[in-house]
C-alpha cells in the first residue's frame, strides 16, 4: 500500500505542473487586447507571447528523456519549475513586448522539461498494474487546464491585470518544487550515450518552424506565401532528421521504438483524437461568440461545465479498463468522439444551452477515458532501458497533434470563407469545421481495432 500511495503522490506532483503548464498556455489569449494597451503595441502583434511559448516549448521537448537520464529526474523537474516561476515573475514585470516575448520562450523551455520528466518519473516509479489507476491522478489537469484557462485569465484580466495571469504560476510552482523534492525520485542513468547535440537542432528546429506555421495559421496572419514556407522549412528539417536518426546509434527521438505494436498503435491512434481535441480551445470559444451570439463570460460559463464530465469519469476509468480492455474501450471512444463533434456541430442557437452543456460534460467524460488508456497502454511493452526516449517521442508527437487540430480547424474555416466569399465565419462554417474534425478522430476506432484483445493487460487488469 505504501508503493501505491508514494506513486499516487508522485503523480499528484507532477500533475501541479501539467496544470500549471497548461492552465499558462491558454491563460493568456484572453489577456492579449490588455497587454496590448499597456505595452503600446497592436493586439495582432502580441501574439508572438503565444508563439514564442510554443517554439520553446517545441525545441526542448525531444532532449526531456535524455537530459533525465543524464542530470536525473529530481534535478531536471526543479531546474525546469524555477526556470517557469522566475521566467513567469519577469513576464508580468515585462515593460516591452520584445522582452515578454524572450521569457516566454523561456516559460516554454520549462515546460518543455518539466511535464515528460515527470511522466517518465511516474511510469518508472509506479508497478505495472497501479498505473492506470495513477495515470488518472495525472491526467486530470490536461482537461482541466486548456478548459479553465480562458475562464480564470478573462477574469483576472478583467477584475486585476494581465501580469496576475504571471504571477499566479508562483505559488503553484513552489508547491511543485517542494512536492518534487520530497516525492520525485532521483533517477539517473549510470551509462548515457553522447547526446544527440544535431538531433537537438535538427528536430527542435523543424518543431519549432511548424509550430510557428500552427499559431500564424490559426489566426490567420501572415501570407499564403510565408505559411507554405513555414510549412516546407518545418518539413525539410524534420526530413534531415529522420535520415540523421536512421545513422545515428541514440537519437533523441527514436523512430524504431514504433516497431512495438501498443506504442505504434497509441501515437497513430492518439494522433486522430488528438487533433480533434486540439481544435476544441481554438473553436469552441469562436463558435460560441460568433456563430450562436453569446459573449465573451456566456461562452465562458458553457465551456466551463466540460471539466465536470472529466471528474466524474476520472475515477471510474480503472474500473471501466479492468471490464473490457484497452482495445475495445479506445474502439468505442473513438466512434463516440465523432459522434459527440457531430452533436456539437448540430447545434443551433434557437436551442437551449443546456443541451451544449450536456454534450461537453459528455465530452469531458469520454476524453477522460480516452487519453487516460493512450499514455497507459503506450507504455505496456517499452523496455525499461527505452522508457526515456519512448517518453520524449510520445511526448514530441503529442504537441505536434495538438497543434495540428488547431491547422486543421482553421484551415476548415479559411477555406469556407475563401469559397463562400465572407471575410468572419458563419454558423455553417463552425459546424463543418466540427464536422471535418469529427471524422478525423473517427480514424482511431479502425487504428484501436488493430490492437491486441490482451494489450496492457497487466496494466488493466483485463484478461478477455
Amino acid at each position: 500500500m505504501a508503493s501505491v500511495t508514494h506513486s499516487q503522490l508522485t503523480a499528484l506532483t507532477v500533475s501541479s505542473m501539467l496544470f500549471m503548464e497548461q492552465m499558462d498556455g491558454t491563460v493568456l489569449a484572453t489577456a492579449l487586447p490588455s497587454i496590448a494597451q499597456s505595452l503600446h503595441v497592436g493586439t495582432v502583434a502580441t501574439s508572438v507571447a503565444l508563439t514564442s511559448y510554443i517554439i520553446g516549448l517545441a525545441i526542448f521537448i525531444p532532449a526531456s528523456g535524455a537530459l533525465a537520464d543524464r542530470l536525473g529526474s529530481r534535478t531536471v523537474l526543479m531546474a525546469a519549475i524555477g526556470m517557469f516561476v522566475c521566467s513567469s515573475l519577469l513576464c508580468a514585470r515585462a515593460q516591452s513586448l520584445p522582452f515578454l516575448a524572450v521569457m516566454r520562450m523561456l516559460q516554454g523551455v520549462g515546460g518543455a522539461l518539466m511535464v515528460p520528466v515527470g511522466r517518465l518519473a511516474i511510469i518508472r516509479g509506479t508497478p505495472r498494474d497501479q498505473l492506470v489507476r495513477v495515470m488518472t491522478w495525472m491526467m486530470l489537469p490536461a482537461t482541466l487546464g486548456p478548459l479553465l484557462g480562458p475562464v480564470v485569465g478573462g477574469f483576472i484580466t478583467t477584475w486585476l491585470s494581465w501580469r496576475w495571469n504571471f504571477y499566479l504560476n508562483v505559488p503553484v510552482g513552489l508547491l511543485g518544487l517542494a512536492m518534487t523534492w520530497r516525492f520525485i525520485p532521483e533517477i539517473r542513468d549510470t551509462d548515457t550515450p553522447p547526446f544527440d547535440l544535431k538531433g537537438l537542432w535538427l528536430a527542435g528546429g523543424g518543431l519549432a518552424v511548424l509550430s510557428i506555421f500552427a499559431e500564424l495559421f490559426s489566426h490567420a496572419q501572415g501570407s499564403w506565401a510565408l505559411w507554405l514556407g513555414l510549412l516546407g522549412t518545418g518539413g525539410l528539417l524534420l526530413g534531415l532528421y529522420a535520415r540523421h536518426a536512421s545513422h545515428t546509434t541514440a537519437p533523441l527521438l527514436d523512430f524504431g521504438l514504433m516497431r512495438f505494436a501498443t506504442f505504434r498503435i497509441s501515437v497513430l491512434a492518439g494522433a486522430a483524437s488528438r487533433i480533434a481535441v486540439g481544435s476544441l480551445p481554438f473553436l469552441l470559444p469562436t463558435f460560441l461568440q460568433i456563430g450562436t451570439g453569446l459573449n465573451a463570460a456566456q461562452s465562458g460559463i458553457v465551456t466551463f461545465v466540460a471539466p465536470v464530465g472529466a471528474i466524474v469519469t476520472r475515477p471510474l476509468v480503472p474500473a471501466v479498463l479492468k471490464r473490457w480492455g484497452f482495445r475495445r474501450v479506445l474502439m468505442v471512444n473513438g466512434v463516440s468522439a465523432a459522434v459527440i463533434f457531430i452533436m456539437i456541430a448540430a447545434f443551433q442557437p434557437s436551442q437551449p444551452l443546456w443541451t451544449l452543456s450536456l454534450i461537453l460534460v459528455i465530452a469531458g467524460g469520454a476524453q477522460a477515458v480516452q487519453f487516460t488508456a493512450y499514455n497507459t497502454v503506450a507504455y505496456a511493452d517499452i523496455p525499461a532501458a527505452h522508457m526515456s526516449a519512448a517518453t520524449s517521442l510520445y511526448s514530441t508527437m503529442q504537441q505536434i497533434m495538438l497543434s495540428g487540430g488547431i491547422c486543421v480547424a482553421a484551415g476548415t474555416l479559411t477555406v469556407m470563407g475563401s469559397l463562400q466569399g465572407h471575410a468572419e465565419p458563419t454558423l455553417g462554417d463552425f459546424s463543418t469545421a466540427f464536422l471535418v474534425t469529427g471524422l478525423v478522430s473517427l480514424l482511431a476506432a479502425p487504428l484501436s481495432a488493430r490492437l491486441s484483445p490482451s494489450a496492457g493487460a497487466d496494466m488493466s487488469g483485463n484478461r478477455g
